[in-house]
């Protein structure tokens, strides 16, 4: 039920709740409890599972034959004391989300009365900030920007205008902010002009409305973020901001046994948590360039996609030593620290996303549900300090070290590792290139010690359609040789995959090189689609376990209700060349068919 203003000579018009629920509620909280059922049925199997590994290869929960060498078996078979309590927990969860979810609906029921007092211009619909760090935001981007169609219209593709304030207790106004929020009817507050080129694309209906750089905040965007649970707390004016999302997901595949390379969902045929996540942050104030500002992140993360994000150090004994199938990873970690230098200076210390690319590992930033294969078997996180300087409107550098990828700089793994960074766009900023030499040290094997060059390119046709290109190149050195055609054998380190190497060789350079392309279309404010080709030479096999080539071909759409709800439905078709790469070494060739659902709060 959309919420009119009715004009009255008693005063400003507010929300007086309504008891009972519509039928679209209802659906949606339903929906929702029947994907979090089918996650604990499916959790609750005794199955085998794989091990995702630093690099994103795997260690397979079956025994495969490659020669002489035989890759061991991974079950994952906890105690029956484990799963009692774990279904408790799960069933416990499931019963609060399905509450709170009842009572936002049911008593976020709106209606039209009168008051004495003065309505609240502070809530402001749920966007986000604009961030060119993909890492840094779960929302779409800054309403400030404006649309690539029409300045006139903030980026969600609503007309601004003032809507109804939020009243009542907290689960009134957290269902009253949602109502608003699909319906249209958020309040907006006018924000500072953006310093920096104009947004070359809408947001929604993609996931950021700039081209991206990673390592630091969109330099010159203003904070505009307001988010459903501060506004139902009433802290919808702090800096310090508290978000995040679920993100369920369903899948049906060929294969029966994994589906990796396929990343996240590497499970077939289950309903799964994706991803479950909390952000505390506040961001500086790149806005204006005459003082000194900062701002930090914290990240709680829980989902099997924490298989891929863990880093030797952080919490990575579930994944190393217990291969829990759910686990807990603290993504994010940072100090930003931002200085009047040029058009602005950001310099970011501690745990970061490996700056390079078009994806990133938070599900609500990314166009689809799956991820390309040149970005499964790539780097994840890095840890160190990295500077972005902003030297005008279109060209940035960057500059810092880290101790290498995906470890913590406490672990003998950690090595001083050089990144470095260009990026340019062009002054009508329909294009976009961004090159980065990421991790570069001696590139002697370690935990995903990897040497990443790396190129994206970005380019608009139209108001509606976009492309995204990105390929790089990536080695490691002194690969221990698991082919199974040598003496003595020296063991992989845990967690990080060994090489097929040539016979007689002790170890090897093992090399991989990958190219991804997007091709997307704005269909409105609230739908898009796109379709994505990748190609991967994995060619010693050290980051699939597989070694030679594979490719594959994505067709996508996202679908928004408001700016808190997204439906990402795909179908992928997957493809081994040179082996049989897929479903354990079973198969050349995968279909697939998933969804998430994104749900923000």
């Amino acid at each position: 039920m959309k919420a009119i203003p009715i004009a009255s000579a008693g005063g400003p018009e507010v929300l007086e709740l309504k008891g009972h629920c519509d039928e679209a509620g209802l659906i949606s909280v339903w929906s929702l409890t029947c994907m979090l059922c089918g996650l604990e049925r499916t959790h609750r199997a005794k199955t085998g599972i794989f091990r995702s590994m630093p690099g994103r290869g795997t260690v397979l929960n079956e025994s495969r034959e490659f020669g002489n060498f035989r890759r061991r078996r991974l079950m994952y078979q906890p105690s029956s004391r484990f799963m009692k309590y774990k279904r408790r927990a799960h069933w416990s969860a499931i019963t609060l989300l399905t509450v709170f979810g009842f009572l936002s609906h049911c008593f976020g029921q709106v209606n039209t009365t009168t008051a004495d007092h003065e309505p609240n211009s502070s809530s402001a619909l749920p966007t986000a900030s604009g961030t060119a760090d993909l890492s840094d935001n779960g929302l779409p981007d800054d309403p400030s920007a404006g649309s690539a169609e029409d300045p006139q219209k903030s980026a969600n593709g609503q007309n601004d205008s003032a809507g109804i304030p939020l009243s009542g207790n907290f689960f009134q106004r957290l269902g009253q902010f949602y109502l608003q929020d699909w319906n249209g009817t958020s309040v907006t507050t006018a924000l500072p002009p953006k310093r920096g080129l104009p947004a070359p694309i809408n947001s929604p209906p993609f996931p950021f409305s700039d081209w991206g750089y990673g390592g630091s905040p969109d330099i010159g965007a203003p904070d505009g973020n307001t988010y459903p649970l501060l506004s139902a707390l009433k802290f919808e004016s702090s800096r310090t901001k508290i978000y995040g999302w679920i993100a369920p997901s369903i899948n049906f595949s060929t294969s029966g046994h994994n589906n990796f390379p396929v990343s996240y969902d590497i499970f077939p045929n289950k309903v799964e948590l994706n991803q479950a996540v909390v952000y505390v942050e506040r961001l500086p104030n790149t806005v204006q360039n005459s003082h000194f500002d900062w701002g930090f992140h914290l990240t709680g993360f829980y989902g099997i996609d924490y298989r891929f994000t863990t880093a030797k150090g952080y919490f990575s004994q579930q994944l190393l030593l217990f291969n829990r199938q759910y686990g807990f990873d603290p993504v994010l970690e940072y100090l930003d620290l931002y200085f009047p230098v040029k058009e602005g200076l950001d310099i970011r210390i501690g745990r970061f996303l490996s700056v390079p690319g078009i994806e990133a590992q938070l599900a609500p930033n990314n166009y689809n549900m799956t991820h390309s294969l040149l970005y499964t078997i790539d780097p994840f996180t890095d840890t160190g300090i990295y500077g972005t300087l902003k030297l005008n409107k279109q060209w940035t550098v960057q500059l810092g070290m880290s101790g290498g990828h995906d470890v913590a700089l406490w672990t003998p793994d950690a090595k001083p590792s050089a990144i470095a960074c260009l990026n340019y766009s062009t002054k009508s900023n329909n294009d976009n290139f961004y090159g980065c030499a990421n991790g570069i040290n001696d590139g002697k094997y370690a935990y995903n010690n990897l040497q990443d060059y790396d190129f994206t390119w970005y380019h608009k046709f139209s108001s509606k359609w976009h492309t995204a290109t990105e390929t790089w190149y990536m080695y490691e050195r002194d690969v221990p040789n698991v082919a199974g055609n040598v003496t003595n054998p020296i063991m992989p380190e845990t967690g990080a995959n060994g090489a097929f190497c040539a016979p007689g060789e002790l170890r090897c350079t093992a090399p991989e090189y990958a190219v991804v392309n997007y091709i997307n279309r704005d269909i409105n404010s609230k739908l898009m689609f796109g379709f994505r080709s990748d190609f991967l030479n994995d060619k010693k096999g050290q980051r699939t376990g597989i070694a030679g080539k594979y490719t594959e071909n994505t067709l996508y759409a996202t679908k928004y209700i408001g700016n808190t709800v997204m439906f990402r439905p795909e179908l992928r078709f997957d493809h081994s060349w040179d082996q049989r790469g897929y479903n354990g070494g079973r198969s050349r060739n995968q279909f697939f068919f998933g969804m998430d659902v994104i749900y923000k709060f």
